[in-house]
């Protein structure tokens, strides 16, 4: 065998790994590609009460890109919080960019208290249910919350008006039925003492963090209205895998 022949062979066998250090990689991206998620943290709390559930998605491979948590509302005065007005915007962009820029072009979205219930409406308002493949709602109060009173009879603040959380509220009403994704989950307790008051959590016979239209609900018992979302990380991963 001639030195130019071992030479010509070496080569193609390079070219060869080469190929195949690039199918590998590409193949490798693909089974990466999954949908961004959307955190969306509840009356008055913060991007941060998403720690935990970061973290669970960091460790499963979710690149920081591929995780949204918007911050919206007040911090200082949650009764002055609803479902419309500035409150929309920052869940409103993070919605649009997490479809914009998902590998799939599709979106789960995780909420918390009343994150869930005005993820929902954006979900709605925008027209994005066709995007959403997984929607959680983490003690939502889908059914209004009974501190708050029925509409429109002792309704005394912004959070428990015509656009909030009151029992038969226009908010509350639009939901009614309503699907926000492919797949659909509550995260609830009978434990939860802000969806629960006075140790009752149902609205019409049902628990007022169930959704009309959900395919799944979990209940946890011994779970108050926080740790149903921050003991619960690796179980809202699972939901949206």
């Amino acid at each position: 065998m001639t030195g130019t022949t071992k030479r010509s062979r070496g080569h193609v066998l390079r070219i060869c790994v080469l190929l195949l250090s690039t199918l590998g990689f590409a193949a490798g991206a693909h089974a990466a590609c999954r949908d961004a998620v959307v955190l969306v943290h509840g009356n008055a709390g913060s991007p941060s009460d998403y720690a935990n559930t970061w973290s669970e998605l960091r460790a499963r491979g979710y690149a920081a890109d591929e995780i949204f948590r918007p911050s919206w509302g007040s911090k200082t005065c949650a009764a002055c919080n609803d479902h419309s007005g500035s409150e929309t915007g920052p869940v409103d962009a993070a919605l649009i960019d997490a479809a914009a820029r998902s590998c799939t072009g599709r979106i789960d979205v995780i909420g918390h208290s009343m994150g869930a219930t005005l993820a929902a409406k954006r979900i709605q308002v925008l027209g994005m249910r066709s995007y959403v493949d997984a929607f959680v709602g983490i003690a939502g109060a889908f059914r209004g919350l009974w501190s708050c009173g029925t509409y429109p009879f002792n309704v005394t603040t912004t959070t428990c008006g015509a656009q909030g959380l009151s029992v038969s509220s226009p908010l509350v009403e639009s939901l009614a039925g309503r699907r926000f994704g492919d797949y659909m989950v509550s995260i609830k307790s009978y434990n939860d003492q802000i969806v629960c008051f006075g140790g009752v959590c149902t609205v019409g016979g049902r628990h007022s963090s169930s959704m009309d239209a959900e395919d799944r609900t979990v209940t946890l018992a011994g779970y108050g209205h926080f740790g149903l979302l921050t003991l619960t990380a690796g179980l809202q991963a699972d939901l949206i895998e």
